[in-house]
């Protein structure tokens, strides 16, 4: 059984909010060494499909395992509000490896354990941080009107941002499975960003925070801007430098026409 504190709560959700400046300053300058900026020196590799499910599986089981605990977890609007949360990483943990799994070639670049070790352990923290909030901490009672309204709109733009997620990651496997190295990316929001993968997910996650109207969610989507916003102008750089004028110069990194 959970038997905790509130202040075990408190100091993890402000731990979320800690390390998301110095993410954002460290991958500025160093980008994670897995895809297209794979490189060594980060100690031993894994498949990236396996990587991708290990790093990723907390968010499933942590979640599920702590859920039950919560004083709400009964309660059917808290229920409905953890629905998206586990969709997105069913996809995450489950879909999208095995995807990997069948697009894996013998070129293809490994995940370095020492990176996908860091991510498994920052899933650990913002499972719990999420899960109990729903759970336990979040107050149903009395919300009425305004519950409902905050959901729909949350999670009318989380499923916008997971659609156009979905999409990208699909298409980007696509052009990899035909094994004819890196190519220009083109369709749906390809043509006004370099990673509507990484701007879906961004929506994603401040849908989330709509939907939960807490610190816990506009945590999550702090760090997630922290986490994908530096990458996607690394590989907005990436394009540049291997396409040339052959990239589309009206293109921003992630979030269209500003960024």
């Amino acid at each position: 059984m959970i038997l905790e504190d509130e202040s075990l709560f408190n100091y993890a959700l402000i731990t979320l909010y800690l390390i998301a400046p110095p993410t954002f300053i460290s991958l500025t300058f160093l980008q994670a060494p897995y895809g297209k900026h794979h490189r060594p020196g980060w100690g031993p590799n894994l498949p990236p499909y396996l990587a991708w499910f290990l790093m990723e599986s907390p968010t499933l089981w942590f979640t599920l395992y702590l859920f039950p605990f919560g004083n709400n977890s009964s309660n059917p609007k808290s229920i409905l509000l953890i629905t998206p949360f586990l969709v997105h990483y069913f996809n995450r943990t489950c879909v999208y490896p095995l995807r990997l799994f069948f697009t894996t070639t013998k070129n293809t670049s490994g995940f370095p354990f020492s990176i996908a070790l860091i991510a498994f352990l920052f899933n650990l923290l913002n499972s719990y941080v999420q899960a109990r909030w729903v759970s336990h901490y979040k107050n149903y009672d009395g919300d009425g009107l305004c519950f409902w309204l905050v959901f729909f709109c949350g999670v009318l733009v989380f499923f916008c941002g997971m659609g156009i997620n979905v999409w990208s990651d699909k298409e980007l496997l696509r052009l990899k499975a035909k094994g004819k190295g890196y190519v220009v990316p083109k369709g749906g929001l390809f043509e006004v960003v370099s990673c509507p993968n990484y701007f879906g997910e961004i929506l994603e996650w401040f849908g989330w925070a709509l939907m939960t109207w807490s610190w816990a969610g506009l945590g999550f989507f702090v760090y997630t801007f922290a986490n994908l916003g530096p990458r996607a102008r690394a590989n907005h750089k990436w394009y540049l430098e291997k396409f040339g004028e052959d990239y589309p110069k009206k293109r921003t990194a992630v979030i269209p026409y500003l960024y």
